[in-house]
């Protein structure tokens, strides 16, 4: 939130960049790595320019998917229809495994990494995350979620949280679109299990990870070590 009543909501998406020049010393940037990190500004990505007191901040984005907005704090996450949709941050201390059941189960028709990709379940797990935690927890991504035993969904909800942290610890799992304002790309994909690893030995039992295809996305999985229910 800025210091007055209003809040400042930026959102990258795929290639958006944050980039501060400040009026004296070296500035910095993170985001998608181009050359508007570095180069002059603004230029022809550039698209909301701020001007701060010891300096000027520049969004950019090649594709336009990205946006800033400019909105009142007060009932902010009541009004913003982006964050209306958002369902709980995973790490959030007040957030319990009946809040993700509940959520879980009212999808119980749909494949288990489906309802967990539905930001409206829980917000930020991506394809990377959904894959590493359900090999976690022995679940195969194209079980319905109704079909996953309160155990494994307990296992689910805790390996999600330790690989979200731990991908924190080490500055994301973006290697390829995104660097952080010191230019560092995240390594979390270094310490990954399934994640692109098909045709290479599962680390849990060797057998041969594949990859397929489940709620339209590249999946990874380990066929020993995530039987679908029922074989």
């Amino acid at each position: 939130p800025l210091t007055s009543a209003y809040s400042l909501l930026i959102h990258l998406k795929m290639t958006g960049q944050l980039v501060y020049r400040p009026k004296k010393g070296k500035g910095f940037g993170g985001g998608h790595p181009n050359e508007s990190l570095i180069g002059s500004l603004p230029d022809s990505s550039t698209h909301v320019i701020i001007e701060l007191t010891s300096g000027t901040l520049f969004f950019n984005d090649q594709r336009k998917f990205g946006w800033v907005r400019l909105e009142k704090s007060a009932g902010l996450y009541e009004s913003d229809a982006f964050l209306q949709k958002l369902g709980p941050e995973p790490l959030s201390e007040s957030y319990t495994f009946e809040q993700f059941k509940k959520a879980v189960n009212k999808r119980k028709n749909t494949s288990i990494k489906a309802a967990i990709l539905d930001q409206t379940v829980v917000a930020g797990v991506g394809n990377i995350y959904a894959d590493e935690s359900l090999f976690a927890a022995g679940i195969h991504p194209a079980t319905k979620a109704g079909e996953v035993s309160s155990i494994k969904l307990k296992k689910l909800f805790t390996a999600l949280r330790e690989i979200m942290q731990l991908s924190i610890k080490l500055g994301g799992s973006s290697d390829r679109n995104y660097v952080d304002a010191e230019g560092k790309k995240g390594s979390y994909l270094k310490f990954a299990k399934v994640f692109r690893r098909e045709g290479k030995a599962c680390p849990e039992c060797g057998s041969t990870i594949t990859k397929i295809r489940v709620a339209g996305r590249g999946t990874h999985v380990c066929p020993k070590c995530q039987p679908i229910v029922g074989e």
